[in-house]
């Protein structure tokens, strides 16, 4: 089966808040992801709603329905507000992220073993609900190997460190614990993701080397690689409407 890609959506969410309006709009580029072959869209609403906002979940829940097996993900630590929407959303797939409040962005996966009764009772609300859980989790085979115990579905692996790695050309140093915590979720009959700065640059590499990945969800860099590499065309068609019309 092929590794599936679900487009994060954050950072349109972002730029968007950034003018108080509907522009850019988080649901035209779900549309033009789901348009162009990604199998899914994703959203990390934060309790300030700096970007995705709960209000995006529903939207989006309602758009992927017009693409045949299109899934929304929901991720974010599952605080009583956060489940709420996921809940009302009914997405395919929430991952649990350990998040603090104020993180800018997510750094680390579930300590399972301190968390595992809570765990287990969010699990076990979201599949009361038909909801596919996946837990984040660092290349720890030793985490992977409990997630079982939770209820989960799926682990998302937390790829910062082989990202960082990969960037300085050092990534062989690392890549084998995400092997060997890839190998540990298949062995525990769980599903895997992965994400955290994932690119252009490192994916290929990184699913030659962990098998079996189900689905990527990729937003930053995936932002950032759009904005390079259309962005010079876009700055030449404004500069020949403004040369027509002198």
């Amino acid at each position: 089966m092929p590794t599936l890609l679900s487009v994060n959506l954050n950072k349109i969410a972002l730029i968007r808040n950034s003018r108080g309006r509907d522009y850019p709009s988080v649901e035209h580029f779900a549309r033009i992801a789901l348009e162009n072959g990604a199998s899914g869209v994703t959203i990390h609403p934060r309790p300030d709603q700096r970007h995705a906002r709960n209000a995006d979940a529903m939207a989006l829940a309602a758009l992927v329905k017009d693409f045949a097996g299109a899934e929304l993900n929901i991720e974010g630590y599952p605080s009583r507000e956060f489940l709420d929407v996921v809940l009302q959303a009914r997405p395919a797939q929430c991952t649990l992220v350990p998040d603090e409040p104020g993180q800018i962005t997510s750094d680390h996966g579930w300590d399972i073993r301190s968390h595992l009764t809570f765990l287990q009772e969010v699990v076990a609300e979201l599949h009361a609900a038909g909801v596919r859980v996946s837990l984040f989790v660092d290349p720890d085979p030793a985490q992977v190997a409990l997630a079982p115990q939770t209820g989960a579905d799926r682990v998302e692996l937390y790829t910062e460190d082989y990202a960082l790695k990969h960037g300085e050309g050092s990534h062989a140093s690392v890549i084998d614990s995400y092997v060997q915590a890839g190998a540990a979720a298949s062995q525990a009959g769980l599903g895997l993701n992965a994400g955290h700065d994932l690119n252009l640059d490192n994916l290929a590499d990184f699913l030659s080397a962990v098998r079996g990945v189900n689905e990527v969800s990729i937003g930053h860099a995936l932002t950032v690689e759009a904005l390079e590499q259309g962005y010079a065309n876009v700055v030449r068609q404004y500069v020949a409407i403004c040369q027509a019309a002198g």
